[in-house]
């Protein structure tokens, strides 16, 4: 295993944090607060653990495989959000350092679950680290560090497939450098088009880069105790609209950029992504007839829901707690299907639905004609079995896990009841956010303990990084055999 590498890979990423400090200190500086010395101190923390790690290792093999990328992936986000809680506890604004890990791995993992009573009193640094780490953590860091950084090595595209959402990742042209460029420049197109859009409705610049940030890294962070119930319909259509968009696999916009509009839209996943938003909100849309006003705002209020949900964004226009129990169960449902691979979304993925069905079908398929020769195909290809295999393995091993997350929080937190619990940990494990029952989208996770709250900080760590770049980390065979370089 090539440590060295390791080491300064997550040294140049805690140089990038280092310097990613300083933007918020800016806006503190810009409206006059005084926790713009908390982002300094802690860019300065950032810049003593990076720099000697970066030198130290400057010279060594580059050569990253599937193991090193797991590990480095790991390391790093660890690394990336201890440092980045440490503003707000410096400026006192949370004090309690598990509280502002929880914030700062929200953030990271583009979660949205909150431990603040009232984020309105926030000083608007921090309110803008605070959904920055969305924007940040939404494409992935490591996937920045490759688009920025030259690297010698042919192996990136472990580190990639490591820190990217989805059963499989793979290159949009041959060079894993210009497909990191090539993602980032769609993503900060999008950002850009959006904040336009959030101004053009009136919305200020603070509050389009804060929501555009919690939009683009479907993460949810906002300014107001309400989310975005209180802005007009025209913001509510604009973030809601972006929130799918961000949810679609951006291998398809690179497709629509190059010409191919045909191919892109003839996409399994991105079909059958548009499909379960239009029946869930046509669903939901029948189920709460009545409950507002005019036909428009409840078509609204019900397809930003179902957006918000599906793409694990976390924002509201409405408390979907009081809903009747059909149109909650729907977006419980949507908790799990989660956007499309490839995208800043979390959850299980709508590929790994389609193909999770097919094995499903072909087996039983396979058991009434033992004799018959059945191949999964997906995107009009054939699935190799390995991919087959790790899809099976992957949702056998996150239902496991997110049942001994709930387990663990019924013991650590016995006062909270079955609704709550599940979606609580559903809403951390898919990166989401609200939930329902005590984490509904009028509530919080601060009532919950410290012991709680550390299960469901490794729940959106592990949601976001697809489980297997921890269990790597955590398995005692990956430093048994250590080959330096």
């Amino acid at each position: 295993m090539n440590r060295k590498m390791i080491f300064r890979t997550v040294g140049e990423i805690t140089l990038l944090e280092s310097a990613l400090l300083l933007i918020p200190m800016i806006v503190s500086l810009i409206y006059g607060e005084s926790c713009w010395l908390s982002f300094l101190i802690s860019s300065a923390i950032a810049l003593v653990i990076g720099l000697p790690l970066t030198i130290a290792f400057s010279k060594v093999n580059s050569a990253i495989y599937a193991k090193e990328g797991f590990i480095t992936v790991s390391f790093a986000w660890i690394l990336l959000s201890l440092i980045g809680a440490l503003p707000f506890t410096i400026s006192g604004e949370i004090p309690n350092y598990i509280n502002a890990l929880f914030e700062t791995v929200s953030g990271f993992t583009t979660t949205g679950a909150t431990i603040l009573n009232d984020i309105e009193i926030m000083s608007k640094g921090l309110l803008f680290w605070r959904s920055f780490t969305h924007w940040i953590g939404g494409m992935g860091v490591l996937v920045l560090i490759m688009a920025i950084i030259p690297s010698n090595s042919g192996h990136a595209i472990h580190i990639m497939r490591a820190e990217m959402p989805g059963p499989s990742v793979g290159k949009i042209v041959p060079k894993i450098r210009e497909t990191a460029k090539i993602l980032y420049l769609i993503y900060i197109g999008m950002t850009v088009l959006e904040v336009v859009m959030l101004l053009c409705g009136g919305m200020n610049l603070f509050e389009s880069l804060v929501h555009t940030f919690g939009t683009a890294g479907t993460g949810g962070f906002g300014v107001k105790a309400d989310s975005i119930a209180g802005y007009s319909p025209y913001i509510q259509w604009v973030i809601g609209v972006f929130m799918v968009m961000f949810g679609i696999n951006f291998n398809i916009f690179f497709m629509i950029l190059i010409g191919k509009i045909g191919s892109a839209f003839k996409s399994t996943e991105l079909l059958c992504y548009i499909g379960i938003i239009i029946a869930s909100t046509a669903a939901i849309v029948i189920n709460i007839w009545g409950t507002y006003d005019t036909f428009g705002e409840t078509l609204r209020t019900s397809f930003f829901q179902v957006g918000s949900i599906i793409t694990t964004t976390g924002y509201t226009t409405a408390d979907f707690n009081t809903w009747p129990v059909l149109s909650k169960v729907i977006l419980f449902v949507l908790m799990f299907v989660g956007a499309c691979a490839g995208s800043t979304g979390g959850g299980l993925k709508v590929s790994r639905i389609i193909l999770l069905t097919k094995i499903v079908k072909n087996d039983i398929t396979r058991a009434l004609h033992p004799r018959s020769v059945n191949t999964v195909k997906f995107e009009g290809r054939t699935v190799e079995k390995e991919t087959v295999n790790y899809v099976t393995a992957y949702f056998i091993l996150y239902i496991f896990i997110y049942v001994i997350m709930v387990i663990l929080l019924c013991i650590f937190d016995g006062w909270a009841d079955i609704t709550s619990v599940l979606s609580g940990v559903s809403a951390c494990y898919n990166n989401i956010g609200p939930g329902l029952g005590a984490f509904g989208p009028a509530s919080n996770y601060e009532a919950l303990s410290w012991m709680s709250k550390i299960v469901l900080i490794f729940a959106m760590l592990l949601g976001r990084l697809e489980i297997y770049p921890f269990i790597v980390m955590l398995r005692p065979s990956t430093w048994s055999s250590v080959r330096e370089s």
